[in-house]
């Protein structure tokens, strides 16, 4: 072995062991010294939190406690100070380190940001500082790369396109198709009340609400091409029972890559979803050019706007000369919306339904007023209409007052882009994530006084700017550019339905009903939420098909 081949050899050695020792400082900064350095930063400011452990950071006791708080159901049954069941960590930390408190997702930092004037910061007067963190890919599985994931210029244009379908006076146009299919829904529980022989039925209702939630969001998607949306949409659902499963077991490193029985189910059924979606979305695109070409189109004549027809009438071929070609929105893209807004659309307004009607069936007294104002308005045998539903006020405060307990999404959370300085003097480093508890803001004594636990929708007599002693009290559904662009949806659907359901029925809750509360992403009933149903006598004249 000649001298040339022992050089060329010991220097191979050296570069690896100088490779394996870059990487071994890189591990050992990024699972060590960082939070070690962190921790010191935040502690100079005043803030702490539990202690940094290493690779594992808070989690160990972030499972034990949210394990030990989801394992007994509320109590008393009829308590709605959840906030220690859903957010057992925030809640426990917080006697100890106060409001802002740093926590370790394993490596990964998080500082909790719990006062109204720091949040306003972030989501308003501070914005441009802050973005959404990136989702775990098992979670962007369930929701879509749409509108909630997206950043930057991509994010602004799809938000642009996407938000006249969202106005109220285009929403209206889907109030009679919300009514009758949820008057379709009533007639099937009136019959098994009659079939029944007791004169009311047992419904769980965080089941059945789900068939109310998709046709809203299917016409609000597809409108006219509503049938073939509907199947894509059927679909998606089976899809996204798998990504759920996924999602329980996200701590299993690489399970959504493992060829399991149900992961290959998975896969077909996106391929499927994405093939349909596409065909859908081209014969839509071609129909968009014959009207263009013929003068005609839905767009004039009052008809409803949908997502998808948005979103190609936002193509280059639909807009003026001037503007450049990198405005359309590519098929891809819109697929990924049609999933969004179904994921996202259909959770929330169904979780805002069902706590809503366990809410009144767990209060008789205010069932009694929201149902006394239903039938001044509505009438007995009439399906609410647009024009009635600005009268339902104390609905309104009813829906308020659900959104404040049991808001959907719990905790939002943020990314810092650049080194940023709050109000409070709190410098918060490049790439750090804030965490704010929205649950936590809605149940904080100091805002919403002594009875912040418990139901009483006349404190939203006055508007939701008025009902805390802080106008940013109240963000079920975010703050700022990012707020949720359905929210004025699931608002009039879940209207619709109570004002319906008021109508027709009495409702209580079930003896089988368990109160827990809990969170897998949004917030749901852990066991359910059964609720009796009986109907009222005479019942409403107007036929479900009207």
């Amino acid at each position: 072995m000649d001298a040339g081949w022992l050089t060329w050899r010991a220097a191979a050695v050296a570069v690896a062991a100088w490779v394996a020792l870059h990487l071994l400082a890189r591990v050992a900064d990024a699972l060590w010294w960082r939070p070690r350095r962190l921790e010191a930063h935040f502690a100079a400011q005043g803030v702490r939190g539990p202690p940094y452990r290493f690779l594992l950071g808070s989690v160990k006791e972030m499972v034990a406690l949210m394990a030990e708080a989801s394992s007994k159901p509320m109590s008393p049954p009829t308590s709605h100070n959840a906030l220690p069941r859903v957010l057992a960590f925030y809640h426990y930390w917080r006697k100890i380190y106060g409001s802002t408190f740093l926590i370790w997702f394993g490596p990964t930092p998080r500082l909790t940001v719990a006062e109204p004037e720091l949040v306003k910061e972030i989501f308003l007067t501070r914005a441009d500082a802050f973005d959404r963190y990136e989702a775990h890919p098992v979670v962007r599985q369930l929701e879509g790369d749409g509108l909630v994931s997206l950043h930057g210029d991509k994010w602004a244009l799809h938000r642009r396109v996407l938000t006249d379908a969202f106005f109220p006076d285009n929403l209206n146009r889907l109030v009679p198709h919300v009514g009758r299919s949820v008057a379709k829904l009533a007639e099937e529980w009136r019959a098994m009340a009659a079939a029944g022989g007791k004169g009311e039925v047992e419904v769980d209702v965080a089941e059945w609400f789900q068939e109310v939630t998709e046709e809203a969001i299917t016409r609000a998607t597809f409108g006219r091409s509503y049938d073939d949306g509907r199947v894509v949409f059927a679909m998606q659902g089976r899809l996204m029972a798998f990504a759920s499963e996924a999602f329980r077991k996200v701590l299993v490193p690489g399970y959504r890559f493992l060829p399991t029985k149900k992961n290959w189910q998975s896969w077909k059924l996106d391929r499927e979803i994405r093939r349909s979606l596409t065909r859908l979305i081209a014969r839509r695109s071609d129909e968009a050019d014959a009207e263009s070409t013929g003068g005609g189109g839905e767009d004039g004549g009052g008809a409803f706007r949908d997502l998808l027809g948005a979103m190609i009438n936002a193509g280059e071929r639909r807009r003026p000369r001037a503007v450049s070609p990198a405005a359309a929105i590519p098929v891809e893209d819109m697929l990924e919306e049609c999933k969004t807004f179904f994921f996202a659309g259909k959770q929330t307004t169904t979780n805002l339904l069902t706590w809503a009607t366990v809410l009144l069936a767990m209060h008789p007294e205010w069932q009694e007023r929201a149902r006394r104002e239903v039938l001044d308005v509505c009438g007995a045998d009439e399906l609410p209409s647009k024009e009635h539903l600005p009268k339902l006020k104390t609905l309104g405060m009813i829906m308020n007052e659900t959104l404040r307990l049991y808001p959907p999404a719990v905790a939002t959370i943020r990314r810092a882009k650049m080194d940023v300085q709050l109000s409070d003097g709190c410098m918060i480093p490049r790439d750090m994530e804030l965490l704010v508890p929205i649950m936590a803001i809605h149940h904080d004594t100091r805002f919403w006084g002594q009875d912040a636990a418990q139901f009483n929708p006349g404190r939203f007599a006055d508007g939701t700017t008025r009902a805390a002693k802080h106008p940013l009290a109240f963000i079920p559904f975010g703050l700022g550019s990012r707020m949720c662009i359905g929210q004025n949806l699931a608002r009039l659907e879940a209207k619709i339905t109570m004002a319906i359901l008021l109508q027709r029925f009495e409702m209580r809750t079930s003896p089988k009903y368990i109160h827990a509360p809990t969170v897998l992403m949004l917030l749901y009933p852990q066991y359910g939420a059964p609720v009796i149903f009986r109907p009222r006598s005479p019942p409403p004249s107007y036929p479900a098909s009207s």
